[in-house]
């Protein structure tokens, strides 16, 4: 595949605490952000009143069609971040793709196009999520009615491209949500794929809460001298979300814990993590058979049944979801205040996805760890990698909610 521009990111990447690259401004307010008036109406009326930190840095240089690897910490507004920028560059006059943007699970796809048309509500801008386990005819129909913006993964996207539906010759920016996962081995190749479609000057923004060295070096490939805004790991500890670990001695003592815990769970809503999807059904049907409540969701299920739990779980109506890592990245419900790792995740990354599901943008949160005895090795390893304290959960759990 072709190099673009010349190769960056040669330096030792050995203390990859860097803050950011160069010089950025800091915005203090959207007024001042340069944006165009209907775009300013949009951001207002979703509820946006000061950018966050992230905001203030990265819109500017994404405006300005600077490669940008912004990393922020979970729920300050990265979707946002991208969402204003890629709005601020369409020309709206021309109904061609101009921004594609890509994620790894098909819930994340969806939400970012929900957020694109809320913000570009007053732009009258077109904006589709083309994602797998939806009808290929539908997708067919909304890219040839033309589309400004198309948020999806990575598979049916490309798929798309492939079959010369979704046309690539006016595409100016590519935008890589939770790039770490889509950079990994899974997604590698197929964003390669798609890449390989893209006009030579293209725009590539990543975003994501953890990038990796080795996904660092990896941009190298298809970045142009890209501005890097990153906030130092120590500073990714998640503010206002409390961490506790539960001390269970056998696998089965989980179970027990959890139902003790359940009325908890209810006053808010909690989302409950296991590594596999057989632990999610099977965790699913011992709390229905003891007679708790709960709903679940991992990636085997049928999208249409997937977007009725995420619809129920939304509202309100389901207050307790089991799910795997699917649900781990960048899905925002508002009223998820805690978080329950049945399982501890299989690497300190997604740590800080999971538990970032609670305290979105400044909320409080808690987070409560099942750990058997040989897992203690990895709760003080998660510890130590983002220097935070997980103490022992105390009795009055249900206070600090």
């Amino acid at each position: 595949m072709a190099v673009r521009g010349r190769r960056v990111l040669q330096e030792d990447l050995s203390n990859v605490e860097f803050e950011t690259s160069e010089d950025v401004d800091v915005v203090p307010t959207f007024d001042s952000m340069g944006l165009r008036e209907e775009l300013l109406r949009g951001i207002y009326a979703y509820g946006f009143e000061k950018p966050s930190a992230i905001q203030q840095r990265s819109i500017k240089p994404i405006v300005k069609g600077r490669d940008v690897i912004a990393q922020a910490q979970s729920g300050t507004g990265k979707t946002a971040t991208f969402s204003i920028s890629i709005l601020q560059s369409l020309d709206t006059t021309v109904r061609e793709t101009q921004v594609l943007c890509l994620s790894p699970t098909r819930e994340l796809a969806v939400q970012i196009q929900k957020v694109i048309l809320a913000l570009g509500d007053y732009m009258n801008v077109q904006c589709h999520a083309c994602i797998g386990g939806t009808s290929l005819g539908e997708d067919i129909r909304k890219l040839d009615y033309g589309q400004h913006v198309v948020s999806g993964t990575p598979g049916r996207v490309f798929d798309m491209i492939r079959r010369r539906v979704l046309r690539t010759r006016s595409i100016k920016m590519l935008v890589l949500d939770e790039a770490d996962e889509m950079l990994n081995k899974g997604f590698k190749e197929q964003i390669y794929d798609v890449y390989r479609y893209l006009p030579p000057a293209t725009q590539v923004c990543l975003i994501s809460a953890t990038l990796p060295h080795e996904i660092l070096e990896m941009t190298s490939k298809f970045m142009t001298d890209p501005i890097r805004i990153l906030v130092k790991r120590d500073e990714l500890t998640l503010e206002g979300i409390k961490q506790f670990f539960v001390a269970v001695e056998r696998e089965e003592w989980k179970f027990d814990t959890l139902c003790d815990l359940y009325d908890t769970l209810t006053i808010t809503q909690a989302v409950i993590f296991c590594n596999t999807k057989r632990k999610v059904d099977w965790l699913t049907e011992k709390m229905r058979e003891a007679n708790f409540t709960v709903s679940s969701m991992h990636g085997d299920m049928p999208q249409k049944e997937r977007d009725v739990i995420m619809k129920d779980f939304r509202s309100g109506q389901s207050r307790v979801l089991i799910s795997t890592d699917v649900w781990a990245r960048g899905i925002d419900v508002q009223q998820v205040s805690l978080v329950i790792n049945y399982d501890l995740p299989n690497n300190r990354e997604l740590y800080i996805h999971r538990i970032g599901r609670s305290g979105r943008f400044g909320r409080k949160g808690v987070a409560i760890n099942f750990v058997k005895s040989d897992d203690i090795r990895i709760l003080r390893d998660i510890e130590q990698y983002y220097s935070t304290q997980i103490d022992e959960m105390p009795m009055n759990v249900a206070d600090l909610i």
